[in-house]
């Protein structure tokens, strides 16, 4: 385990190398005006890298789902720039932003998002349908093998557990083999054993699928399934771990206050 306690402003991303997955340039996001704003981002750079989990944490109104929200382009900051790859997102318009979201970007929510009408399989594939682009079959198979739902992909999600639609949802956000997957708590509405199904699971596509995962989450032991984790504070990244330990996390977090 390393922890680092000084982040620099802008990684520079050198000719011939590759760009990071995402990354954010001097964001700030605020609410409110005069002497009532708030900045629930305040300044915020960062990187993230092609092919590892990145966990973000930090106190309750530190930032971390403010944060993900403009990484994932469902929210526009104040000012700075957001990176998808090369494609700076903040000044792209309403609709080739959805577009963008719908073609390169997985989403996985506390809630599972799921209609309650439609198949397991269905459901999977229902981005790309209503995209008019073909699911490839054996990369879906993969997924639906990695994650565990054999024998499940004929059932409506009344029929599932949660933990089994939360498994669903993930799959939905491989699917479409997506740049990056972002996932808010979405072990939140779990039950332990489910939960660990599903950190597993986002684990696996990282190794297994060279899959990209940034996930904001409360609890130690998810982000140690984690890369890397950011900690935020009063809307500024204070600090980042390499490979994480429930514990140390645990310890760091008491240490700021959450």
């Amino acid at each position: 385990m390393s922890l680092t306690t000084t982040l620099s402003p802008q990684q520079a991303t050198f000719p011939g190398t590759p760009a990071p997955a995402a990354r954010a340039v001097g964001v700030t996001k605020q609410y409110g005006a005069g002497d009532a704003t708030v900045a629930a981002l305040d300044d915020v750079s960062v990187d993230l890298d092609r092919g590892r989990f990145t966990a973000i944490m930090g106190p309750s109104g530190s930032g971390k789902s403010t944060l993900l929200h403009m990484l994932a382009g469902l929210d526009r900051p104040t000012s700075g720039e957001v990176y998808l790859g090369d494609t700076e997102i903040t000044s792209l318009r309403d609709k080739r932003l959805t577009m963008l979201r719908r073609d390169r970007i997985g989403f996985i929510f506390q809630s599972f998002n799921l209609l309650p009408t439609m198949t397991a399989a269905e459901n999977i594939v229902l981005p790309m349908r209503i995209a008019g682009r073909r699911p490839d079959p054996d990369w879906v198979a993969a997924i639906v093998q990695t994650v565990g739902l054999d024998g499940r992909l004929g059932h409506r999600p009344s029929q599932l557990s949660g933990g089994q639609q939360q498994r669903v949802a993930a799959a939905r956000a491989l699917a479409s083999r997506p740049e990056i997957v972002f996932a808010d708590e979405p072990t939140g509405a779990l039950d332990s054993r489910s939960g660990t199904e599903l950190l597993r699971f986002l684990r696996t596509a990282v190794d297994e699928l060279a899959q990209t995962v940034v996930m904001v989450t409360h609890d130690p032991t998810a982000a140690a399934y984690a890369d890397r984790v950011l900690f935020l504070a009063d809307g500024h990244i204070v600090d980042e771990m390499h490979d994480p330990s429930a514990e140390a996390v645990l310890d760091y977090m008491k240490n700021l206050g959450a």
